[in-house]
């Protein structure tokens, strides 16, 4: 049990002696060690480190690397793209959990959210953070920041706790004069539903699908209003990173930009594929990050908060889980973990540790459907009833067809340098088992540590109806042509999403009450 220390299968070992040297050196300590350290602007990184940065944190709500920065095609994305190349640029950044309120519960504390019970998503019953664990905004603002939510976008927070987050301010010019800041903010957009770029809009035809979609008309022109809507998103971060600069505020600003969860598609969101957890994560600090850096480290939102913690010298109640990207002993971590349980009244839980090569996931629930009944999903996703329609016509492929079958291996291990997008389950491969069962055991410690409460009888028996397929093939087919219009919307059309539709024709009946 995690008993006033990390994990232990986080591998972090630090001295004693390099504690009391980091309490006497502040952030300098921390400077020099940073592997992407712009060593040509250290005597004014010396002589300033009394004082602490300014942090401008931007989150992308359901958004994962489909950034042209990370080599996305069709998609135009020049404000983010210019971050990026005034920065470091991580290629393996993952959150914690494949969905908002759980991963946002984690970065808000620096706490996996299954050792904080915050791990079900919406939660009803919240309940006050454990063993004495404050909110990361807290901190600072007993620190001395100015802490502030929102900065004129928007001010979601999504916390599946009760304890107050410390935010004191609405717009860093809120503060105090010399008055360091922390600012989050979150550009949602990118959330569903999405608006058409007039300016620019995506010919669907150019845009790539993943291997597990079916490459169908209907589904390239969703993926291409995502895009879409990615590119108007651009312009409001480069409004924002523009009144930064406006405001003096650039060169002692350290700007970090992620996606909360993956994207906002079937088996992103809500799943532990890459593509659900998988997250751009991009950091600019001038003087001190060298520019054009991509770095390969295994890192996760997590490290964000212990970054922040240090830099802003606090020290918090209770150790953080995390690792702070600026120390060189992060290259040496050989996993992230991450975790998915309720979504919304959608019962089912999983576990997935992954390292820089291979990605193991233990299914909890392997009795119920990848794709079993989940209101929101249902509503928003054009291409989820697409999938529907073509499994019950037979039309997909074994590789498109594997997730919308009536259950799930307990297991699944991927080698993502040979199978980037998951698409072969190796798990009985002879020649991994040794890769298979350090793994396993790597989780199962992990779970331990995090005291993961893993499924409860009740739990099964909650929720929503499990019953598969959620409905009739010509149900689905009415769906997908109500949604038709929608999707092939032209730019500036007004056309809403077919919800009602939808609701009129089997949600209110699939609804029971939860066992909690």
């Amino acid at each position: 049990m995690l008993k006033g220390r990390l994990p232990s299968v986080l591998k972090i070992q630090v001295l004693n002696e390099s504690e009391a040297m980091y309490r006497k050196l502040g952030i300098l300590a921390v400077l020099i060690i940073c592997p992407f350290l712009d060593h040509t602007t250290h005597a004014e990184t010396k002589a300033s480190t009394s004082s602490r940065p300014n942090i401008l944190w931007i989150m992308l709500e359901d958004w994962g690397t489909d950034l042209s920065c990370y080599g996305t095609q069709a998609v135009h994305t020049p404000h983010i793209d210019q971050l990026a190349s005034e920065g470091v640029r991580y290629t393996r950044a993952f959150t914690t959990a494949p969905v908002c309120s759980t991963s946002r519960s984690a970065m808000l504390t620096g706490h996996y959210q299954n050792y904080t019970h915050t791990n079900q998503h919406r939660t009803e019953k919240k309940r006050p953070l454990p063993y004495g664990i404050e909110p990361l905004p807290l901190l600072l603002s007993e620190a001395g920041y100015c802490t502030a939510l929102g900065c004129g976008l928007s001010k979601k927070t999504d916390q599946n706790f009760t304890n107050k987050l410390g935010f004191t301010a609405t717009n860093w010019s809120e503060r105090k004069s010399g008055q360091p800041f922390f600012a989050q903010v979150t550009e949602a957009t990118t959330h569903r539903t999405w608006k058409r770029d007039e300016e620019n809009p995506i010919d669907e035809k150019i845009v790539e699908l993943p291997p597990y979609y079916p490459d169908t008309p209907m589904i390239r022109r969703d993926w291409a209003n995502g895009l879409e809507q990615l590119q108007l998103a651009d312009k409001t971060i480069g409004k924002i990173l523009q009144k930064l600069q406006d405001d003096g505020l650039r060169d002692n600003t350290l700007v970090i930009l992620i996606g909360d969860n993956g994207r906002c598609m079937p088996r992103g969101k809500q799943f532990l594929y890459d593509g659900g957890i998988s997250i751009p994560l991009l950091m600019r600090w001038p003087g001190h990050i060298k520019p054009e850096t991509v770095c390969d480290d295994l890192v996760n939102t997590l490290d964000i908060c212990k970054t922040i913690v240090d830099l802003a010298g606090v020290q918090p109640p209770h150790p953080l889980h995390g690792m702070n990207l600026f120390e060189t002993a992060i290259k040496e971590r050989p996993y992230i973990f991450a975790a998915r349980d309720k979504m919304d009244d959608t019962h089912d839980a999983m576990r997935a540790v992954r390292s820089k090569r291979y990605k193991y996931i233990r299914n909890l629930m392997p009795e119920r459907a990848y794709c079993q009944y989940n209101e929101y999903k249902e509503k928003r996703y054009p291409t989820l009833a697409v999938l529907n329609a073509m499994h019950q016509e037979g039309t997909l492929s074994p590789v498109q067809s594997r997730f919308m079958a009536a259950q799930k291996p307990a297991e699944e291990l991927y080698d993502l340098k040979t199978d980037p997008w998951e698409t072969k389950n190796l798990i009985n491969e002879a020649s991994l088992q040794k890769t298979a069962d350090a793994m396993r055991q790597a989780l199962q410690t992990w779970q331990e540590d995090m005291r993961d409460e893993g499924v409860t009888n009740a739990f099964r028996e909650g929720g929503w109806s499990a019953d598969y397929p959620t409905r009739s093939l010509q149900a689905w087919k009415e769906i997908v042509e109500k949604f038709r219009p929608y999707v092939f919307r032209k730019p500036g059309e007004k056309i809403r999403p077919p919800d009602d539709f939808i609701s009129q024709t089997g949600l209110p009946n699939r609804k029971h009450e939860s066992k909690k």
